[in-house]
């Protein structure tokens, strides 16, 4: 007697769980016509590095629940040797501050968008990322321009950051004559395509 009173029981209290959320997920993936800039200066001039080319492979998931709550999930994995500083000496001594021997890949890891704008629509929206540089990791949070096309959005914005938030000594050129500052601005372009 006392089991069937348990699994009623049970079946009982099972019901009064809350329902679990449903997300509404779809799969985008990352085009090559995307970029990647990091902008800097020395005590002389300004550089600037570019990544042009993106992995084909790389796909973002952008999941809303019924709350609303939407979830930006993916990682994109960038070699750091398709750096081009458009100075071969710039561009060796780039890849020498990233360590790029031992740590060959940027990675940019989304975390949340805090909504996506309506198709035709240009909007300011803020969303955390965690970037992976050089063994150390960091979260930011990045104000982007999105852009909804019909099976197309593209994510346009800035973040400042510093060598020294990934524990790296900025890049020098000839001794300690030419000497990179600390801080660095990566801009990027990121467009995405609805996969399937």
């Amino acid at each position: 007697m006392m089991k069937p009173l348990l699994t009623i029981l049970f079946l009982l209290l099972a019901g009064l769980r809350p329902a679990v959320k449903t997300k509404n997920t779809s799969r985008w993936v990352v085009s090559e016509n995307s970029m990647l800039t990091v902008n800097g200066s020395t005590n002389i001039n300004r550089f600037s590095c570019v990544i042009l080319r993106f992995p084909k492979t790389d796909t973002v998931l952008v999941s809303k629940d019924k709350a609303d709550h939407i979830a930006l999930s993916g990682t994109l994995n960038l070699e750091v040797k398709n750096f081009d500083c458009s100075s071969a000496m710039m561009t060796k001594q780039l890849l020498n501050t990233l360590q790029e021997n031992r740590f060959p890949v940027l990675r940019i890891k989304f975390l949340s968008l805090k909504e996506i704008p309506s198709e035709g629509q240009n909007s300011f929206v803020k969303g955390d990322v965690e970037i992976t540089l050089s063994g150390v990791v960091k979260r930011f949070e990045i104000c982007y321009q999105i852009n909804v096309k019909r099976d197309t959005i593209e994510l346009i914005g800035q973040q400042a950051i510093n060598f020294s938030d990934f524990h790296l000594i900025p890049p020098r050129k000839i001794g300690r004559l030419i000497q990179a500052k600390d801080q660095l601005v990566v801009a990027f372009f990121l467009k995405i395509e609805r996969a399937g």
